[in-house]
């Protein structure tokens, strides 16, 4: 299947992006009863105060873009033809690929905010989300898959010069390495789906991860309304009877367990980033 049949088109993106800024909360907390939700965000979402770890991660992204060493990438993910190489300079990835500041900064608050101390993704690519979920405070592992053997070398590079040692990179395709990942992580707090943006592997890696998940986890979702796959799959996803809250912020989906939500919540909150 070609990218152009996966994905949505930059015009229809556009037109649903509009309809969530004109749909969803506005953000402030207000109209949110839940105590869990309000504190969600006005301390996570509402938070404009730059983590301290920003700025070396940051430098290393500016380097990233300048970097014209050529990558032989195995890409098992939606928009690509599975298993084909394909040929990227590091500066292309970092600028196409890696996590935006702004979501590599929701993710070390939201980690912060919930006392995350194991995490799990799926999706390394050049390490720039693992980094800044690496470095909240209390954080005692990353565990973090990555299917292409260059990428991954490139992310096992920046994770040493950041000097973050909390960190371990699994090779291989997610069918293989994410079963090792759990039997290694069998409680993680967070788990971020960043990796192969298609309905049936998304399902597949929810189920598998569901029976690791504690009351207090965190599943995130990148990327929920890139495709009407992704969409299929979050649709889905916020419907399982465990997921007790779902919170939509367009380009991410984030899902909890919390028994105190006795009746399910649905809310899509208005975020542009900070």
């Amino acid at each position: 299947m070609t990218q152009s049949r996966i994905l949505y088109s930059f015009p229809v993106i556009a037109l649903k992006y509009l309809r969530y800024l004109l749909t969803a909360s506005n953000g402030s907390g207000h109209g949110i009863h839940s105590p869990f939700l309000y504190a969600f965000t006005r301390q996570v979402l509402d938070d404009r105060i730059r983590p301290q770890a920003c700025q070396p991660i940051e430098a290393l992204r500016a380097h990233l873009h300048l970097d014209r060493r050529m990558l032989d990438i195995d890409d098992f993910g939606a928009g690509s033809v599975s298993g084909r190489s394909r040929h990227r300079r590091v500066g292309q990835v970092a600028r196409s690929a890696a996590k935006p500041s702004r979501y590599g900064r929701l993710l070390h608050r939201v980690a912060a905010h919930l006392g995350c101390r194991h995490a799990l993704e799926l999706g390394t690519s050049l390490g720039l989300s693992t980094a800044y979920l690496a470095t909240v405070p209390g954080m005692e592992k990353v565990l973090s898959l990555e299917g292409s053997p260059s990428v991954r070398q490139v992310a096992s590079e920046n994770m040493v010069s950041l000097k973050l040692f909390n960190v371990t990179l699994l090779e291989g395709n997610f069918d293989q390495t994410l079963g090792q990942a759990l039997q290694q992580m069998p409680r993680p707090d967070l788990v971020f789906f960043d990796g192969n943006h298609r309905y049936e592997p998304t399902m597949r890696y929810f189920q598998q991860c569901l029976p690791y998940a504690s009351e207090d986890a965190v599943f995130i979702f990148d990327d929920i309304h890139w495709s009407r796959e992704m969409e299929q799959a979050w649709a889905v996803i916020r419907q399982h009877p465990q997921v007790r809250c779902s919170i939509d912020l367009f380009f991410l989906g984030f899902v909890f367990f919390r028994s105190a939500f006795r009746q399910p919540q649905q809310v899509a909150i208005r975020y542009t980033g900070f």
